[in-house]
């Protein structure tokens, strides 16, 4: 079934898949955006061009998320591994926060935090591989907690909260860097959201942070540097130092090309068609099964595996070869992950569906 198409379907957790139509965009922006005589790659990030693209950008993801004027939008460097820390470095006062470890990147956040505060850990999943979300409707949130933290989608293990934590009154942080823009989401749940845009907005090199404006603080400890304050960025406008500004601009096309699609609903209806048709093929196949529970299972990120190691192998060495790509799943896993982001089309889920179907028949 070799498909006579110049692009492969792209599976990988990320950097991942950019919508076609925004590629062809910036393609075409290249040489000369807007009539500048220049790359966006190129232009001062202090230009009337620039201040346009970022603001614009901005705006854009607002209406989205409908998110309220009394939380401000960073665009930051950095990545998920910085948020770690700058999270508890802006938000403890008391010293206190919990956590709920879900995952790899949770239980990092978790040691991260450990170096600056009384950190605990009040729910994990740990115990079954993090193959499903606990439930979180009445922990023993600490009375001192500053803030509860978790990672809403948890891209190696394919697991995602579908219920928030009753965090008791505590502030919400939600690190979203693979569910981000994959449906509606009601800001003022959270204190702060964050979100590397590498999965599912834009080239990696950016960080978006979604903040309400009561968490920005000046009594930061004395230790605490310029650029890791939530309040420098603020203040600045996302422009305290150099940003990222290609990816910016990137992000900006990503956040039209969602409007026009016709938002985050017409965005989730889709990604769930895309995951059941992988996940109903999952659950009647002979050879493939799902290693996820199927209440906290993910539409962003499905990992899946055959029983045997060779056979899984195998399966990701032809479906390469037939244009289905970066299949691999993490070492922690094992077998394979397909990561069905926005900008997957349906066409690709489908053809990984078709091809898993053949391999089935002829491996059995």
């Amino acid at each position: 079934m070799k498909r006579n198409y110049d692009r492969v379907y792209n599976f990988s957790a990320g950097p991942a898949v950019l919508p076609e139509e925004v590629l062809k965009q910036a393609a075409e922006e290249m040489m000369n955006y807007d009539n500048s005589g220049m790359s966006v790659m190129e232009m001062s990030h202090r230009s009337k061009t620039f201040d346009k693209i970022i603001k614009t950008a901005e705006q854009d993801l607002r209406d989205l998320l409908n998110i309220p004027d009394n939380y401000k939008v960073l665009f930051l460097q950095g990545g998920a591994n910085l948020q770690f820390a700058m999270v508890p470095i802006n938000l403890l006062k008391n010293g206190v926060a919990d956590y709920i470890v879900t995952g790899h990147w949770a239980k990092r956040a978790y040691n991260e935090a450990l170096k600056y505060g009384k950190i605990n850990k009040v729910a994990s999943s740990e115990d079954k591989n993090f193959s499903y979300i606990p439930d979180c409707s009445d922990l023993s949130i600490s009375e001192d907690a500053d803030y509860v933290y978790i990672c809403e989608n948890n891209t190696i293990y394919g697991t995602k909260f579908h219920t928030l934590p009753n965090t008791k009154g505590k502030i919400l942080v939600s690190d979203m860097s693979s569910c981000f823009l994959s449906e509606p989401v009601d800001v003022t749940k959270y204190g702060l959201i964050y979100a590397g845009v590498q999965k599912n907005v834009g080239p990696a090199g950016v960080q978006i942070v979604i903040i309400r404006e009561d968490l920005l603080r000046d009594d930061l400890p004395i230790w605490c540097p310029t650029m890791m304050s939530y309040k420098t960025h603020a203040d600045k406008e996302s422009l305290y130092n150099t940003p990222p500004a290609y990816g910016i601009y990137i992000c900006g096309l990503v956040f039209k090309w969602l409007k026009k699609l016709g938002g985050l609903e017409k965005m989730k209806e889709i990604n769930v068609k895309k995951a059941n048709i992988l996940y109903d093929f999952l659950d009647n196949s002979k050879m493939f099964r799902s290693t996820v529970e199927k209440d906290s299972r993910s539409l962003m990120n499905v990992p899946f595996v055959t029983d045997n190691d060779e056979l899984n192998k195998k399966f990701i060495e032809e479906a390469a070869k037939e244009g289905f790509i970066q299949l691999k799943g993490h070492k922690t896993v094992g077998g394979m992950r397909a990561s069905i982001y926005n900008a997957m089309p349906i066409e690709g889920v489908e053809g990984l569906v078709e091809f898993m179907k053949e391999f089935e028949a002829k491996n059995s």
